[in-house]
This record gives C-alpha cells, sequence and structure tokens, in this order.
C-alpha cells in the first residue's frame, strides 16, 4: 500500500525507524534495497550542526539509492531548529523529522527528544518553526508519554497536526519503558482517531504477521520498523510480500546471511574507513547472525578481529 507524507508519495507503507548507531548510511542502502518504502537517518542535533561539530558530516551524508530518506534532527530550541532545517532544505533529504522520543537520559536532561513531550507548548512552537521554515514535508515522532503519569500523544500529535506536520509516527512505549514491556497498540488507534494526518505506528513489529496485525488493529497508514530490523534488511522484503500478497517468504539462507555480512561490511569501509568499520561490524554481526548455531562462540571471536580480511574469513569458515 502507497502512502503519501505531504508532497512525497512512498512506493510502500514500511519505514525504517532512526535508530542511532544502527541506521547509518550503509544500513539505510541494503534496508532500501530490500524494499523499504522511507529509510530514516540516524538523530542528528540541530546545535551540532549549527556548531559545525565534525561527527555532524557523516550523519548528514545521503546516497541517492537510499532515497526517499527522513533526516531526523533533535533540539529544544525553535530558532535553531528552524534555522537548520531551513539551511539544509537544499539538501538530499526528503522529510525532516522531529525527534520527540529519544529516552536517553543525557538528551531528556537538555530538554530535548522524549523531554518535550513534557512541555507541549514548546514542543507546538518547534514543530511550527520548522514547518514554516522549509517546503519540504516535516514530520514528528513520538512516545505514548513521558511516563506512565503523562499519556499524552494524543494531545501532542494534535499539536503537530495543528502546527504544520504532515505526519506523525507513535511509538507505543512511554519513555520509562524505553524499550522494555509491551508496545501499547491502542494509543496509536487512539492518535489515528484524533488527527487527520497519517499516523504511522512504532513497537514490536518483529514479522510480517506483526505489521499486518498493527495496521488491522491501529488503523495506522503506516508501520515503522525499529529493533525488528537489526540484523535483518530482509525484514520489509517479506513485510512488503506478506501485505501485498500474503505469501510468507523464507527467512534468509546461512548463504544469504554471509552475503550480507560481507557486503555491508565492505560498504561500511568505504564509507568509515576500515578500523571503524570493523569495530561496528562486531555488533551487526551479532545481530545478523542471533540465532545460528555456535553464534555466541563466533561472537567471541568476531569481537577479537581486527581486520575486515579477519572478520569476513570467520564469517565464511564458521557460519
Amino acid at each position: 500500500m502507497r502512502l503519501r507524507i505531504g508532497t512525497v508519495e512512498l512506493e510502500n507503507n514500511v519505514i525504517l525507524a532512526p535508530m542511532a548507531g544502527v541506521t547509518d548510511l550503509p544500513y539505510r542502502i541494503l534496508c532500501r534495497e530490500q524494499g523499504c518504502g522511507l529509510v530514516c537517518m540516524e538523530m542528528v542535533s540541530a546545535k551540532a550542526i549549527l556548531y559545525k561539530n565534525k561527527n555532524s558530516g557523516e550523519l548528514l551524508a545521503v546516497d541517492g539509492r537510499e532515497r526517499p530518506v527522513s533526516l531526523q534532527l533533535f533540539g529544544s530550541d525553535p530558532g535553531i531548529m528552524a534555522g537548520i532545517a531551513a539551511r539544509l532544505e537544499e539538501g538530499p533529504y526528503d522529510i525532516f523529522d522531529i525527534n520527540m522520543g529519544c529516552p536517553v537520559p543525557k538528551i531528556v536532561k537538555n530538554g530535548e527528544g522524549s523531554a518535550l513531550m513534557k512541555n507541549p507548548k514548546l514542543a507546538g512552537e518547534i514543530i511550527s518553526a520548522v514547518a514554516k521554515a522549509v517546503k519540504k514535508p516535516v514530520t514528528v515522532k513520538i512516545r505514548k508519554g513521558f511516563d506512565d503519569d503523562s499519556v499524552n500523544a494524543v494531545e501532542i500529535a494534535k499539536i503537530a497536526e495543528q502546527s504544520g506536520a504532515a505526519a506523525v509516527a507513535v511509538h507505543g512505549r512511554t519513555r520509562e519503558q524505553y524499550y522494555s514491556g509491551k508496545a501499547d497498540w491502542d494509543i496509536i488507534r487512539r492518535v489515528r482517531e484524533a488527527v487527520g494526518i497519517p499516523v504511522i505506528g512504532n513497537g514490536d513489529i518483529a514479522t510480517p504477521q506483526d505489521a499486518e496485525r498493527m495496521l488491522a488493529e491501529t488503523g495506522c497508514a503506516g508501520v515503522m520498523v525499529g529493533r525488528g530490523a537489526k540484523g535483518d534488511p530482509w525484514i520489509f522484503r517479506r513485510i512488503t510480500a506478506y501485505l501485498d500478497t500474503g505469501e510468507l517468504l523464507p527467512k534468509p539462507s546461512a548463504g544469504e546471511v554471509k552475503a550480507m555480512i560481507a557486503r555491508h561490511a565492505k560498504m561500511m569501509a568505504e564509507f568509515k574507513g576500515e578500523r571503524t568499520a570493523v569495530l561496528e561490524m562486531r555488533k551487526h554481526v551479532a545481530w545478523y547472525t542471533s540465532g545460528f548455531p555456535n553464534s555466541a562462540a563466533l561472537r567471541n571471536e568476531i569481537n577479537e578481529a581486527e581486520t575486515m580480511d579477519g572478520l569476513i574469513g570467520l564469517i565464511e569458515e564458521r557460519l
């Protein structure tokens, strides 16, 4: 099923969630190739861009193969957020997303991420400022609420719509839950019933059947896959096939997993250099190989690998 977000029409309604340390450029390309309708970048600080932080350049890089792409900004100053969005509008970004869901303590302490859900007035000011500053669609990613005593996703979603947001993604957990417990899909349904813009459901989508069930139970316009996509770019192909035809494609074979790891590692080395790529591929290999026989022993060996050839050799030999 196609999904339109403002002026951007997606091939389908299955979206890769923004995940710090995961959804970098190489992995986004792999997920897009597997049929993901929209890829979301790792969140980047508007202040860091303003002050020319050296790490921001890598976070802002986009490859034509991954588009359409959503750039997620975080910050708590409406002027800075709007100014940075306006500065980046000519760049290769199709959608600007505002992070109001990150639960990490250092982000929350600064009044950013999910802390903004405790300040609806400021949240509205940020969304309005960014939406007025750019012509491209602006979306917002929120949570159920900050904690169980302040479940206000419906209120924030209404503010987002009134402030010019083209869509809202809702993670069915509070900030206090982080990623534990069960996601509350009912809050996604309630948000969908309260606003006229597309609502994208996020939380606990690990299988094609989960995606179908979320769409049916909440009526949301699209699904966003986060942790379910770690080490499994194929999940997008499997979800879209299931939603389109009802066919449940098989999980990738060991040979397909080996080939994907090798390709991912090569792309990572080209993008970040071999040393960084080897270190970062360790966690990806752990996700890719989860559930395989002797995967724990393989992970231990991978964590000792110092070169890309060594890492790939271990995968070829052990998997």
